[in-house]
């Protein structure tokens, strides 16, 4: 029985609340922030120092090993020799021995 008082009495609470006027509410806006302009920019400032100088690169692979040249052009056949003022000698080689 006292719950059924408890909840009598909530109904009733919701009831008579949501039966009120509510209010009109109006949200006004903020006024705009004020921005200032900067002027005209000033004379430029002096030249700073020479930074320092950067570390020595690490060195590289090396490089893969080259082609072959090409073969070159035959020369020219040489002059013929002056003729000999005497006896020519013709030495023939020993035969070899038989294997």
């Amino acid at each position: 029985m006292t719950q059924l008082h408890l909840v009598s009495a909530l109904f009733a609470a919701a009831v008579t609340l949501a039966a009120c006027d509510r209010p009109t509410v109006v949200a006004v806006p903020p006024s705009p922030a004020v921005v200032t302009v900067p002027g005209p920019a000033g004379p430029a400032g002096p030249q700073g120092s020479t930074g320092s100088t950067g570390d020595t690169g690490s060195t590289g692979s090396t490089g893969s090993t080259g082609s072959t040249g090409s073969t070159g052009y035959t020369g020219a056949t040489g002059a013929t020799g002056a003729t000999g003022s005497g006896t020519t000698v013709i030495v023939t080689p020993a035969a070899s021995a038989p294997k």
